[in-house]
């Protein structure tokens, strides 16, 4: 363990072991850093962060502040951070709320410098969020998403995984799993068959996708529709059951097709 003189860390702080806390950097009481974490120049730890092993936490990033929500009255909740994540300079991660009792990023996500992270947001894994991505509260980012810089996601909004947002999009709909989206209003634009072949898809399994989204975004302009025409027309697969019950599970609908 190597801690700066010129650093506040709390006594009570739960420090693991090669963990490294540069000058200025604030470590509040109820705060746990895993093994071999680097915490850089004023970074800011408030109670209730919880960080894991071997991340990188970025000058001026705030972890734990208490949310930004009226509602909010001074429950114990935590703001969560999993092993291998990457944490850039300025990005913010606000404690959750009695809804969710936690704002949670999971392991080996990436995010970029200024990105902000309201309260009760549950990230995945292998996520990168590009530069000055803000999420308002209660928004759920399933595994491998990857949204580009100033991208605003209003609240409650779920983002399938290996989804692909283009940058300066504003999210108001549900985004499925699989997919490209751009435009505005936001709007299906193709399956994200490049991120999908980095991580081991191969063409049948693409295929597939494709397939389901056809109907969906392409052949009609009516979603419901789509989902019949899917369940009746196309096999089953995993592919196909993910994408249904993320779209049964959307009541207040999901994003445009390119037949609208």
């Amino acid at each position: 363990m190597s801690i700066s003189k010129l650093a506040y860390v709390h006594p009570d702080a739960r420090i693991g072991k090669d963990v490294i806390i540069e000058s200025f950097a604030t470590i509040h009481a109820d705060v746990e850093v895993g093994e071999g974490t680097w915490i850089g120049p004023n970074a800011v730890l408030f109670d209730g962060a919880r960080i894991g092993s071997r991340c990188r936490i970025y000058p001026g990033a705030v972890i734990g502040a208490v949310p930004q929500d009226l509602k909010f009255a001074g429950e114990y909740t935590t703001a969560e951070v999993g092993d291998g994540t990457t944490i850039r300079e300025c990005v913010t991660i606000n404690r959750g709320t009695a809804d969710r009792l936690k704002t949670a990023v999971g392991s080996n996500c990436l995010l970029m410098a200024y990105v902000h992270l309201a309260h009760d947001c549950i990230l995945g894994s292998n996520i990168v969020i590009a530069n000055s991505v803000n999420l308002a509260g209660h928004v759920t980012i399933d595994d491998w998403a990857i949204l580009e810089g100033n991208v605003a996601v209003q609240q409650f909004i779920h983002i399938g995984a290996h989804s692909f947002i283009a940058g300066a999009s504003l999210v108001r709909k549900n985004v499925p799993p699989f997919v490209k989206a751009a435009r505005e209003p936001l709007s299906y634009v193709g399956v994200n068959v490049i991120g999908l072949r980095r991580r081991g898809y191969d063409d049948a399994q693409i295929a597939r996708i494709e397939d389901i989204y056809r109907e969906i975004f392409v052949r009609n302009t009516n979603v419901e529709r789509g989902v019949q025409n899917v369940e009746q027309l196309l096999p089953r697969s995993p592919e196909r059951g993910l994408i249904l019950d993320f779209i049964r599970n959307s009541p207040k609908g999901i994003m445009r097709g390119l037949a609208e």
